[in-house]
């Protein structure tokens, strides 16, 4: 399987992109923001397309259209009162990424790839621009890593304190709409929730404490996406059907887990 050039480089990229989705996913489900997170995706669609369109990268479209979206969700106000906005936002996206497909003449495998994801096409130099990305991501969550987790368990207090929390808000958004560029390399504008939501929902199952969570929602998204391109190398099957089914497993074992363990499950 590794004498193929192709393998080691999705490899690579599998294992770059589980570590952000993992770190980031961790976060955004601790801080009830998924829906967001997922908003990003789709309003990254018409850039992705958008660039498609004038010959450009999609994956440089994709990521200036999540970061922009990104800083824009995280200065919405609280997740309350910004809802409404997002699903407006994120249903007109994907009209316009629509209208933009219906002018992308390029074949529809193109099309498939931006949607669904190719790990099986990444090249050593896509390698290293996700190495890039993954290590702003980090350095990004490290730098927040303390006020962001203060903001997320207590908010009211954090206010108290003088903690901007909209400030650091918009500075997690920006960082999960990196990691969201990221993750649509693998898993594609439709999945990419999968990767960066069911680890992370299955680590808070099984622990509370923040730093083992953190650690365990690493492990489980770089160990889905490992066995995922794995199951399809030997299956020829979509490697993006079985991140998303294993992120999926992952989840009900965590839940029969806690069940067993005679947990309540929040």
């Amino acid at each position: 399987m590794f004498e193929y050039e192709f393998m080691r480089n999705a490899f690579m990229a599998c294992t770059i992109v589980g570590i952000v989705a993992g770190a980031v996913g961790y976060f955004l489900v601790l801080r009830g923001e998924t829906f967001a997170g997922h908003a990003l995706a789709h309003v990254g669609f018409p850039g992705a397309t958008g660039a498609a369109l004038l010959g450009l990268s999609p994956f440089v479209g994709f990521t200036v259209f999540t970061v922009l979206a990104g800083i824009g969700i995280g200065l919405l106000g609280e997740r309350a009162h910004r809802d409404v906005a997002i699903g407006i936002v994120l249903t007109l996206s994907l009209g316009i990424g629509l209208l933009f497909l219906y002018f992308y003449k390029a074949y529809a495998g193109a099309v498939t790839n931006l949607l669904f994801g190719n790990v099986l096409g990444v090249s050593l130099g896509t390698v290293w621009i996700l190495a890039g990305l993954g290590l702003l991501c980090l350095i990004g969550l490290g730098a927040i890593g303390r006020p962001l987790l203060f903001a997320s368990l207590q908010p009211e207090l954090a206010e108290a304190k003088g903690l901007s929390t909209a400030r650091i808000s918009a500075l997690f958004m920006v960082i999960v709409a990196l990691a969201t560029a990221e993750a649509m390399q693998i898993v594609g504008v439709l999945l990419v929730f999968a990767l960066m939501v069911a680890p992370a929902a299955a680590a808070l199952r099984i622990s509370h404490r923040v730093q083992q969570g953190l650690l365990m929602s690493i492990a489980l998204a770089v160990a889905i996406a490992w066995i995922g391109l794995i199951l399809a190398f030997y299956t020829d099957w979509p490697t993006s059907f079985w991140i998303t089914a294993l992120g999926a497993l992952a989840y009900l074992a965590a839940g029969l887990w806690r069940r067993k363990a005679g947990i309540s499950t929040p």
